[in-house]
């Protein structure tokens, strides 16, 4: 289960920096690319780096690293 979550984390993790770079080529491209997608490529952001946190505390609960309780 663990190698899975690690699997899982490190494929989030690259995507969240496949998005932050897309979405920051298109800023700094600006044009018709930037007005469609900006918007949406923040909150696919936002969403991938909210799964990645969650599995890191997945992770961290499985290691006994964080105890809750």
């Amino acid at each position: 289960m663990e190698s899975v979550l690690q699997i899982l984390l490190a494929v989030t993790m690259l995507a969240v920096l496949g998005v932050l770079l897309t979405g920051v080529v298109g800023f700094i491209s600006g044009g018709e690319f930037n007005r469609k997608y900006g918007n949406k490529l923040m909150r696919l952001r936002v969403a991938t780096q909210a799964v990645a946190v969650l599995l890191l505390l997945a992770l961290l609960v499985l290691n006994g690293l964080i105890h809750f309780g």
